[in-house]
């Protein structure tokens, strides 16, 4: 008897301070929630996505009922996010301000296969017992933070190596078509 009390207790105690438990929403008003984490929470997201700094992070929306069994979250993500330039290495700002849709489904099913095709609607997940916005929050961050950042005046160049006494071959050279030209032309000039 002491084990299954004990499983009671465990299921009311939430995964994370912002989660919501699903049996306690509201069925006829929207749940709405508000999230600003505060700066310790900030760089350990940063650490988590392996970015340089996150300076600002807000989500606020609401839960609410989809049908009968499912729910549905819809909010408002804002993050300011530093990383550094891909060229450069110097410190890239980006701004996102993103709507976020989440389904949970009740009747959701994993597919079996190891290769399957991505459904149209890749928002849903399966309905557990708890909603968890802070956790839809750092998943649609990680979906929306810049994969490549560039600083806007960073230019690649180019670099051209080459063994001592050769000719350097260039991007052009390197074109598959890029002779064709001169051969026509060297052809021309042999007709005439």
């Amino acid at each position: 008897m002491f084990k299954k009390r004990k499983s009671v207790l465990m299921s009311r105690t939430p995964p994370s301070a912002t989660a919501l438990r699903v049996s306690d929403l509201s069925q006829t008003e929207a749940n709405s929630f508000a999230l600003r984490p505060e700066a310790d929470v900030l760089a350990s997201i940063a650490e988590e996505l392996e970015i340089s700094a996150l300076r600002k992070l807000s989500f606020a929306g609401a839960v609410t009922p989809l049908g009968k069994q499912d729910w549905q979250l819809n909010g408002k993500l804002g993050a300011t996010v530093v990383q550094p330039c891909v060229v450069t290495l110097e410190p890239v700002t980006t701004r996102i301000d993103v709507p976020v849709t989440r389904h949970f489904v009740r009747d959701f099913e994993e597919p079996d296969e190891e290769e399957i095709e991505m459904p149209e609607d890749d928002n849903s997940e399966p309905l557990g017992k708890w909603i968890d916005p802070a956790q839809v929050m750092i998943e649609a961050l990680a979906l929306e933070v810049p994969e490549y950042p560039r600083k806007d005046d960073a230019e690649l160049g180019s670099m051209i190596l080459t063994e001592p006494g050769q000719k350097p071959m260039t991007d052009e050279d390197a074109r598959p078509f890029a002779g064709l030209g001169a051969l026509r032309d060297a052809l021309k000039n042999d007709e005439s």
